[in-house]
């Protein structure tokens, strides 16, 4: 079995003060997915301590430092880590890293952190850079999977797909992360035979929610997004037996804005 977790940590520093090791030996996942890291190579270590294999897409050259970074944590030796997309200008923007582990029956597993754009309807430049990101993830999704390897792609999208995945669409429908052009990408990457796992265990909704506001009463009243993501490979999809949103128990036990999504396969 192989369990899979993804979280946009929101800071591992403030995440760690705020209770994420407590969590994290207690579902002892045996890959670890990051995103919003907001730290450098060694405090990332040293949160995590020494019996982790890393790949760390570290923020800073194209000015997210501060805001971005993505990291994927391996029990399993990393035998290969990448973190390229897509064109010159996501150099260096900490929110794509990819790293290959071999799993029990000698295949190989690429596993993807992605931290999307938040992008702002009404900042075209700062929206067209998200569309640009999106279809470098595209093209680099289609590259994955042309020799056969298992690909799962985990982390914030910053798109609810559907009116189910979020509380107040009726009110989200012209701003970024509900918008037509933005679904209608994860439509044709469904379309494709990408799987959406989080909606495949999670039923037909509304929710389950992965992303609340820490203003006013959004965690309590379950006002919350459904952003962030488990997507497989159509083979890989096959072998998953669970996938399950980890929402704090109270607002005062969470650890970040958002919560973990968290997978087990059958491998």
């Amino acid at each position: 079995m192989l369990r899979v977790a993804t979280a946009n940590v929101n800071g591992i520093r403030a995440a760690y003060r705020r209770g994420m090791a407590d969590w994290l030996a207690a579902t002892d996942p045996d890959l670890l997915l990051m995103q919003e890291v907001r730290a450098s190579d060694e405090i990332l270590r040293d949160h995590l301590g020494g019996d982790w294999f890393i790949a760390h897409a570290e923020p800073g050259t194209d000015g997210s430092k501060g805001r971005a970074g993505v990291a994927v944590a391996s029990r399993r030796p990393i035998k290969a880590e990448r973190s390229e997309v897509g064109p010159e200008r996501f150099l260096g923007c900490g929110r794509w890293v990819e790293a290959d582990v071999v799993l029990d029956d000698g295949s190989t597993l690429t596993a993807v952190s992605v931290y999307v754009y938040t992008g702002e309807a009404e900042t075209p430049p700062r929206q067209e850079e998200k569309y640009a990101f999106l279809d470098a993830m595209m093209a680099r999704l289609i590259e994955l999977r042309a020799d056969g390897r298992h690909v799962l792609m985990c982390g914030d999208l910053n798109i609810a797909h559907r009116e189910e995945d979020l509380k107040a669409w009726k009110a989200n429908r012209k701003k970024s992360g509900f918008l037509p052009d933005e679904r209608a990408w994860l439509d044709r990457l469904f379309a494709a035979g990408w799987i959406d796992l989080g909606r495949r265990f999670g039923g037909d909704g509304p929710g389950p929610y992965s992303w609340w506001s820490w203003r006013g009463k959004a965690f309590d009243n379950d006002a919350g997004w459904r952003i962030d993501y488990q997507i497989a490979s159509p083979e890989l999809a096959e072998k998953a037996v669970d996938c399950a949103v980890h929402r704090a128990p109270t607002y005062a036990e969470r650890w970040s804005d958002h919560a973990p999504v968290v997978a087990t396969y059958q491998v």
